[in-house]
């Protein structure tokens, strides 16, 4: 491997393996300490709860709750910053405070944990993008992302008691929007060989107007050279004349 492929690869995974470890850190503590950090999680339509708008993707109910966003959170967010390396950041910290704010505003007044929003805008992000910048590399990506975590669509409807649901909506409304507002920037369609150079004479806009002119001076200069020759062999200097000039004006004819 390259040296540019592993300093890229190095990238793409540090910032969601430091992400997740803070997360584990932060459960860690919560056992030791005996302490409960679900209420700093968002409280829609409170004052109390808009701290959770910053802090509730870092909370979790218990490790099976990490555990089954942590694994998601290294491959979507490696991901991420693998083909969105410029727009990494800014992708994820609009999916994570989006997601946060929406569910502020419009979901149930419980307390709303854990960093499943987050998971969901990534997915959706990575999916949209493949579509909508319809580069072959990221469709590929996008069928991935279909396959191993199509499941995911079933999170978005309020199925099951206990799950923010609300959660998972606004971060998949959050990707969606997010892969739309970048879509000119960074990794776009590959342009293939035969769309750079055409491959056909009809694929060619000729100027027939200056091949005209370029076959009347040829045929001048021409008739000059074999005048020039012939008089200077002879000693005689001939005055000579040549064919009415060929009309530049053609059009082309189809």
């Amino acid at each position: 491997m390259l040296k540019e492929d592993k300093s890229r690869l190095f990238h793409s995974f540090f910032f969601p393996i430091t992400f997740v470890i803070l997360l584990w850190l932060i459960k860690i503590c919560e056992i030791v300490f005996q302490i409960n950090l679900a209420t700093f999680g968002v409280f829609p339509r409170s004052i109390k709860g808009i701290p959770g708008i910053f802090l509730a993707q870092l909370i979790h109910g218990d490790f099976n709750h990490l555990f089954s966003n942590s694994i998601p959170l290294i491959i979507l967010g490696t991901s991420l910053f693998y083909y969105f390396k410029s727009l990494g950041y800014k992708v994820f910290f609009v999916i994570y405070l989006a997601s946060g704010f929406w569910v502020w505003i419009s979901a149930r007044a419980v307390y709303h944990i854990g960093a499943s929003g987050v998971v969901y805008g990534l997915a959706m992000f990575l999916f949209a993008s493949g579509f909508i910048r319809n580069n072959i590399y990221l469709l590929a990506y996008s069928m991935f992302v279909a396959f191993f975590y199509g499941g995911l669509v079933w999170g978005l409807l309020p199925l099951e008691n206990g799950i923010s649901w609300e959660s998972h909506l606004m971060g998949a409304i959050a990707g969606l929007m997010a892969a739309w507002h970048y879509k000119n920037v960074g990794i776009q369609r590959e342009k293939y060989s035969w769309e750079i150079n055409p491959s056909s004479d009809d694929d060619v806009d000729f100027d027939w107007r200056s091949d005209a002119q370029k076959l009347e001076q040829d045929v001048a200069d021409e008739i000059e050279e074999i005048a020039t020759e012939q008089s200077t062999i002879s000693g005689i200097k001939y005055i000579y004349s040549i064919a009415p000039k060929i009309d530049a004006n053609i059009e082309r004819k189809n």
